[in-house]
């Protein structure tokens, strides 16, 4: 019963037929997330990323959440991050804003999210890392002035967005020229097309594409033994949990796996 239900909020979800009940909807789930588990175990709200080759460097006490970091890694790898001003739309509990800060030397990162409850958290949680601050807003429109950024990251947040084209348009807005926005996130096969058109905003030229569902994947598989040692102490969440973090046997863990769910690495300058 939980997984048809989970499958059939999915549907919904990402065909896009109730865009603002669903953004209101994933906002109140978010909630009720970072008020049921408010401890450090639980920093990342991604699927994770292994990479290919070699492993990057971690330090001894980050190296449980290799999994986690390793979305956040890819995502910035390569680019000009220090000395940078980074904004990351979709901020969650901050894990990912965290590792920026800390491995890549920026001037300022900033992490931005919809639901106020998991801004206070993410404000908890890493508030010992300097020259990194939280605040809560909408990705559809951003509280910045034109021009805020030298490097934009979203990852694995925008399939709960009522309007994905503001949301381009607005990350267009903030970036300065010649600026970079870092995406990631998982759509259905059949709506990658979808993703181009709205992903198209003026000013923002696609410059790198990458499916790493194989990555996503092995990540999923890396993490499930901590995952369901988790899910397994939240005795009336746990089938729901275990949907929503893509454990194996999932609705969206199979899709991956399957190739019906691709999930999506992509780069834009802005011109």
């Amino acid at each position: 019963m939980t997984s048809r239900l989970f499958s059939s909020v999915l549907d919904v979800a990402t065909l896009g037929k109730f865009p603002r009940i669903q953004k209101w909807v994933w906002r109140r789930i978010y909630n009720m997330l970072s008020r049921f588990w408010g401890d450090k175990d639980w920093r990342f709200m991604n699927y994770g990323y292994v990479p290919s080759g070699a492993p990057f460097a971690l330090k001894p006490e980050d190296e449980a959440e290799r999994a986690f970091i390793g979305l956040y890694q890819q995502a910035v790898e390569g680019l000009a991050v220090k000395g940078a001003r980074v904004l990351e739309i979709g901020s969650g509990r901050g894990g990912g804003s965290r590792y920026i800060a800390r491995y890549h030397a920026p001037a300022s990162v900033t992490g931005l999210d919809y639901s106020p409850e998991t801004v206070r958290r993410a404000q908890k949680l890493n508030a010992d890392t300097p020259a990194l601050s939280f605040v809560q807003g909408d990705a559809e429109n951003l509280p910045f002035p034109d021009a805020a950024f030298d490097i934009v990251v979203n990852i694995e947040s925008s399939h709960c967005y009522g309007d994905v084209p503001a949301f381009a348009r607005e990350v267009a807005r903030v970036l300065k020229p010649g600026g970079i926005f870092t995406f990631a996130d998982m759509r259905p096969k059949s709506q990658l097309g979808l993703l181009d058109d709205q992903l198209a905003a003026p000013g923002l030229e696609l410059i790198d594409k990458r499916n790493i569902s194989p990555n996503v994947v092995a990540a999923l598989n890396a993490a499930e033994a901590r995952k369901q040692a988790r899910i397994g102490k939240a005795f009336l969440l746990r089938r729901f949990m275990s949907e929503f973090s893509g454990s194996k046997g999932s609705v969206l863990y199979k899709a991956l796996k399957g190739g019906s769910v691709v999930y999506q690495a992509r780069r834009y300058r802005k011109a």
